[in-house]
């Protein structure tokens, strides 16, 4: 969702880089890089882990719903297209799942404040097991639509979703924009820029994907 179906991190970065960080941790801080993309229940133990949060897991929670509250509730904005898109998906008889990093009730907000519909909705904080960048989120996902990895279609646009994703054994699509200018993609398939070179990057993997489903199941016949 970060990042890619609405503009979160152009004010998550700053927020984390100006204000959370700073008076959460004691001494150095981290790239943005390392954390973007990973539950924020598990960037609390990965600061705690490297670089001494000098504040408790509840504490570190509370700010961090703080910020959320007014990002998405009244700063962030939708990809431009990205509703049609998807309904045209839908409509197409495509599924479409929101696997994201984010808590449920992150997710909530944003659906309802833009009145989007997916086929499936799945949070790390609902999942059994670690986050992104391992791969577990995404095989579940893939398999509570029904499909498998290497029909599954995925948008990313942080290292630590592309990397989970393509462990995963999906297509990867990495989104680039300026919150992500200088991030490593460099797992992803493809690397889309602007929203209509994504939906055209999507629409493309998605004949790759059928052509290839094609033409396994004409070999195994």
């Amino acid at each position: 969702m970060d990042g890619v179906l609405v503009d979160s991190e152009d004010y998550w970065h700053p927020a984390e880089r100006e204000e959370i960080f700073p008076a959460i941790l004691d001494g150095d801080r981290p790239d943005l890089d390392e954390v973007t993309g990973m539950n924020y229940r598990e960037i609390y133990a990965y600061l705690d882990e490297h670089y001494e949060a000098g504040v408790t897991e509840a504490e570190f929670v509370e700010v961090y719903d703080e910020t959320a509250t007014g990002i998405y509730g009244e700063r962030v904005r939708l990809l431009p297209g990205a509703d049609e898109f998807v309904t045209d998906l839908r409509d197409a008889g495509i599924p479409v799942a929101l696997v994201s990093s984010s808590p449920p009730h992150w997710l909530d907000v944003v659906l309802d404040r833009f009145d989007l519909q997916f086929d499936l909705v799945a949070s790390a904080d609902e999942f059994d097991g670690p986050g992104k960048p391992e791969p577990g989120l995404y095989e579940a996902a893939i398999a509570d639509l029904g499909t498998v990895p290497e029909h599954a279609i995925v948008v990313e646009d942080s290292r630590n979703g592309v990397l989970a994703a393509h462990r995963a054994g999906a297509r990867v699509i990495a989104y680039r924009d300026d919150h992500n200018a200088d991030t490593d993609l460099s797992e992803a398939d493809v690397v889309a820029e602007g929203p209509e070179e994504l939906f055209a990057a999507v629409r493309q993997s998605i004949e790759t994907v059928r052509a290839s489903a094609s033409g396994s199941s004409g070999r195994s016949g």
